[in-house]
């Protein structure tokens, strides 16, 4: 019999679901989008039942295109957006709220009252996390306080919170396991990033009980069984799980110290293999789990910088400007002038993230002239997109003392051939293409395949990884500090 891995890759505007063979052959996927929601300026919420429902959509589009029958199935693995918080009814499994997103800003001023009451570094030392409304422990908090007859709720024991994986494993096993891998949890700001369990400081801090979050458990490895799943027959192992930018890394192969990635997505990421190392930064990158495989297994760790908007600012022009009509029409339009023609676009719609940690901070569009027209604003937002990766790889190489290796890239919007090479100019560096740039759905299905022994090392993983293009650098190096600094004038402008 076949043997096929189902990915779940929840993301921020869409889930796709997809199944790869045992030979690490991406067979089909599909992709559904599900509604976002904004309540108020700079807050984002989704509805949990319609994450869900876009799950089981995917669910059954994907086996209808025939690839392999359910019961060819061996294992699940999940991927996921990290930071999002949702609190459910245990009884009914129903979400007592909408989720707060991981872009959505409404605890600020919480954080701010936190910051001031001298928490910043039992924060910052325990968890490897800066103090920032990003992180879920504050969502929890607000929760926690806002959502109507929570408190009878929590006095009979029905509460259970978790990120989107949580939520996931939970509708997935009928509420017979309330889980959370490693990697998701360390995006908390609850998790003691050396010692892998809830720290109960921070849980002070935070005000949330330990009681209503799910139990650590390893990335790869047998964490629960499908029960009543449309479509799926019952007892199916979900033997893989991670946050989306971990997954990525993972699915990068990149396995060794050093090693790195630069995910492009709803926001960008670039995330570096630390190995058994947790690497303390002091230039605003965040210290975080990578993944750990199986309980025997020590945890591998893993140095970030993320922009909290990158393909959402495309998103942006489409449907909040309508400058374009889909997503896909970005390149020719920007590739339809030689530069930006001094438009600086600071795609700051939920605030900044590394290395500026400056929530307050909101877009800005500046150097505009009577010939500006809707060309330089595409081509300052792919600009924009690649400009704050170099920020981050610059605070990343002044953080190790060193200069990074060519970087691999993935994600949806690495497909633009335009970005790749104006982010490769911007920053200096090589990048690398795999092949296979949905890499975050490829590392879900590399550790649910280790999980149940379809592969058995992480050798046999690497030689599936291949590159299919390599963008080399063609922008001087005057040329470069010139865009640089122009870029980093709109920042402080920003900032302001």
């Amino acid at each position: 019999m076949a043997e096929y891995i189902l990915a779940i890759d929840q993301g921020t505007t869409g889930s796709t679901v997809a199944l790869m063979d045992a030979g690490g052959r991406l067979c089909a996927s599909v992709n559904y989008e599900f509604p976002q929601i904004y309540p108020h300026p700079g807050w984002v919420e989704h509805r949990p039942a319609e994450i869900w429902a876009s799950v089981l959509k995917g669910i059954r589009a994907v086996l209808r295109k025939g690839v392999c029958k359910p019961r060819e199935i061996v294992a699940i693995g999940i991927t996921n957006q990290r930071e999002t918080a949702v609190l459910w009814d245990r009884d009914s499994s129903e979400a007592v709220n909408n989720a707060i997103v991981w872009q959505c800003r409404r605890t600020t001023d919480f954080c701010e009252t936190l910051r001031g009451a001298g928490h910043e570094k039992t924060i910052r030392r325990r968890s490897g996390l800066v103090l920032d409304p990003y992180f879920s422990a504050s969502k929890y908090r607000w929760l926690l306080r806002n959502t109507p007859g929570i408190r009878g709720r929590l006095k009979d024991g029905r509460l259970a919170a978790g990120t989107i994986d949580s939520y996931l494993i939970w509708q997935l096993t009928a509420g017979a396991a309330h889980v959370t891998d490693i990697s998701n949890a360390s995006r908390t700001s609850l998790m003691n990033l050396e010692e892998g369990g809830w720290d109960h400081r921070l849980l002070d801090i935070f005000e949330v009980p330990a009681d209503i979050l799910p139990r650590i458990v390893p990335s790869s490895g047998i964490l629960g069984h499908t029960r009543g799943v449309p479509g799926l027959p019952d007892g199916i192992p979900i033997a893989g799980v991670a946050g989306d930018q971990q997954a990525a890394l993972f699915g990068q192969a990149c396995f060794g110290r050093g090693e790195a990635k630069c995910t492009f997505g709803t926001g960008s990421f670039i995330v570096m293999n630390t190995g058994a190392e947790v690497v303390r930064s002091s230039a605003g990158l965040l210290s975080t789990v990578a993944w750990q495989l199986g309980e025997r297994s020590k945890p591998v760790y893993a140095l970030e910088g993320g922009a909290f908007v990158c393909g959402a600012a495309v998103q942006w022009l489409r449907d909040g400007l309508g400058i374009i009509r889909k997503a896909t029409e970005i390149e020719a339009l920007a590739a339809s002038v030689e530069d930006s023609g001094g438009v600086e676009f600071v795609p700051a719609l939920t605030g900044l993230g590394a290395p500026h940690w400056a929530p307050e901070a909101r877009g800005t569009i500046t150097g505009l002239t009577r010939g500006s027209h809707r060309g330089h604003l595409a081509r300052a937002t792919l600009d924009a997109m690649a400009l704050q990766n170099a920020d981050i790889l610059r605070a990343m190489e002044e953080e190790l003392g060193k200069r990074m290796k060519p970087l691999r890239v993935d994600g949806g919007a690495a497909a633009n051939n335009l970005l790749m090479q104006i982010q490769a100019d911007v920053l200096g560096r090589k990048l690398i293409r795999p092949s296979m740039i949905e890499t975050t759905v490829a590392g879900a299905c590399y550790l649910a395949g280790l999980g149940v022994g379809l592969w058995q090392s992480q050798k046999e993983i690497r030689e599936i990884w291949s590159v299919e293009r390599e963008f080399a650098v063609q922008m001087s190096t005057a040329a470069r500090r010139k865009r640089l600094s122009a870029w980093n004038d709109a920042v402080k402008r920003t900032l302001l």
